[in-house]
């Protein structure tokens, strides 16, 4: 991709994401390598240029990922991009570019940068009004019952109780959230799965994946989700806390939960029937619903449930020993127990972690 920042034009291979920064002749040097070209072709093709400066120029781009070399092996990542042809590059740049992102790693001295930006720049309100318009105002109904109290009690938890996790209520939030709850016959294509949060086209491109850390009865370590099967698949052991807190983007509060869930997106299952790369918003969509019906079940077993986009992705996608293309982390919520007296003065911790510089 190619745009202009600060006045410089910016090339980027999103795939690997690097980027440079050069003059506009190189658009020539690339219109040329459109297909293979020798050395002497390019040569050929650009008479006003010194040789010496033309192969420095070529060494250069192909180190900084722009251009390929025939006589070297391309990168991993690159091939993989190959996949999502019918979404690039508009999917493509949104997804790896924002892929990684630094974030302060202390939570504190974000929360006073956020406290001398409102004096200048006041946090905005989450609502809309229209000001001259008729207005119907609506009666207020008293809501009783388990459902709406379930509702009105979930809320980001940042400390948890020193119990564990009981195995049982891991294993009913994995099935009431992941779990396949049934299978329709789609003439002609095949059979679809049925959750309990839609998905675009009924293809659920979304994996979990658990990190137990203190669950009752269960090994720590990692575990893949067999959605269908209702079992927890043994991929690895456990890393230390503090590694998990620093790919938290410092949220050591996370860290503690008595497990983590790890929320995947394998993004072929969608491309199969959809090439347009506003899909890409579909995938993302399918993760919040997931999440929020991740957080309502945990919420009505008695859990504290969690969740954070704040993530350091490459790392945990070596950790789950995925390739961050085909398959990509996306989202990542958990639970702990309750502690037994909630402290509400980390109530808005969450809103310490921002992205900024490491």
């Amino acid at each position: 991709m190619l745009y202009w920042r600060d006045g410089e034009l910016v090339f980027e291979n999103y795939a690997l994401q690097k980027r440079v920064i050069a003059e506009p002749l190189v658009c020539v040097v690339l219109h040329i390598c459109g297909q293979w070209r020798t050395l002497r072709q390019i040569n050929s093709a650009l008479t006003d240029c010194r040789r010496a400066c033309v192969q420095k120029t070529l060494e250069q781009l192909c180190e900084d990922g722009v251009l390929d070399r025939s006589d070297r092996r391309g990168d991993a990542r690159v091939e993989a991009v190959r996949s999502w042809a019918a979404w690039n590059p508009a999917a493509g740049l949104l997804h790896f570019s924002t892929k990684d992102t630094e974030f302060a790693r202390d939570p504190r001295e974000a929360l006073e940068e956020l406290k001398h930006r409102a004096k200048h720049h006041p946090m905005p309100l989450p609502i809309k009004r229209y000001v001259r318009t008729k207005r119907t105002v609506l009666p207020r109904i008293a809501v009783d019952g388990e459902f709406a109290e379930v509702l009105k009690s979930r809320r980001t938890w940042r400390k948890f109780g020193k119990e564990a996790v009981p195995l049982e209520k891991l294993t009913q939030v994995l099935e009431l959230t992941f779990g396949i709850q049934g299978w329709v016959d789609v003439p002609g294509l095949g059979r679809a799965a049925m959750k309990t949060s839609p998905s675009g086209g009924s293809l659920h491109p979304v994996e979990a994946y658990v990190l137990a850390q203190k669950v009752k009865g269960l090994r720590n370590g990692f575990y893949h989700y067999s959605a269908d099967r209702h079992e927890l698949e043994w991929l690895r052991e456990g890393v230390p806390r503090r590694d998990i807190e620093r790919h938290l983007a410092s949220q050591w509060w996370f860290a503690r939960g008595g497990f983590l869930v790890l929320m995947t997106g394998v993004f072929a299952r969608t491309q199969w029937k959809y090439d347009s790369p506003r899909t890409y918003r579909v995938v993302l969509a399918e993760t919040g619903h997931l999440c929020q019906t991740f957080c309502l079940v945990a919420t009505w077993l008695g859990l504290a449930p969690f969740c954070t986009m704040a993530l350091r992705d490459t790392r945990w996608e070596k950790w789950l020993g995925i390739d961050g293309v085909r398959e990509s982390i996306l989202y990542i919520a958990g639970a702990g127990t309750k502690p037994g007296a909630t402290d509400m003065r980390d109530a808005h911790i969450g809103m310490l972690a921002r992205s900024g510089s490491a």
